[in-house]
């Protein structure tokens, strides 16, 4: 059976996109987030690479599936890190969850209809980790009950306002099963329903 595991960076005070932008391919904050930070390091990537390499596949909604095309096609400048993060995502297979879009790239499936009954076969018909992102898909599968683990991955800015990891005020209890560091400036916390 396949867990799913929802996961996007974050600011220190809870948002995955700031009050102008939204979430870039090279992370999840805002452009203006990004500009101030800077791109993940080297140690973040592979630390990403890693973990699209250990996915089943990953279960979008429509705007973070519109902006992680960004890998579908390789970038002649991009550095050895994006050259593995893109090669590994384009291998994934990706389930979309959108009411606007006709058609989806390659290697990715659009859903079609009910979107938790989708959730709930896709869950028993798959075996290990299925990637969320996407703030309002993953609140309404929280709502659910249908996300098996979270995982917040935390940069040192504060944004002060957008969009929220949790972006459904249903959240269940939570409890602490582990965390780590990341390269120089990423911490990762994981929790698990209670």
């Amino acid at each position: 059976m396949g867990r799913l595991v929802y996961g996007m960076g974050q600011s220190l005070d809870g948002y995955v996109a700031g009050p102008a932008g939204g979430p870039q391919p090279n992370g999840t904050m805002s452009a203006e987030a990004i500009a101030e930070m800077g791109p993940p390091s080297p140690a973040v990537f592979r630390h990403f690479t890693q973990h699209i390499r250990s996915v089943t596949g990953m279960l979008y909604g429509r705007r973070i599936y519109e902006i992680m095309q960004y890998w579908d096609n390789p970038k002649p400048d991009w550095d050895e890190f994006e050259q593995q993060y893109g090669q590994t995502w384009r291998s994934k297979p990706k389930w979309v969850a959108s009411h606007s879009l006709k058609s989806v790239g390659p290697n990715a499936t659009l859903i079609q209809g009910d979107l938790l009954h989708f959730v709930k076969k896709l869950k028993a018909e798959q075996t290990g980790d299925i990637d969320v992102a996407g703030a309002e898909i993953a609140g309404v599968l929280s709502a659910a009950g249908l996300i098996d683990e979270y995982r917040l991955y935390f940069r040192p800015h504060v944004l002060g306002g957008g969009k929220p990891f949790f972006a459904s005020s249903r959240v269940p209890k939570l409890r602490l099963t582990g965390h780590e560091l990341i390269g120089d400036d990423v911490v990762r916390l994981i929790y698990v329903p209670a």
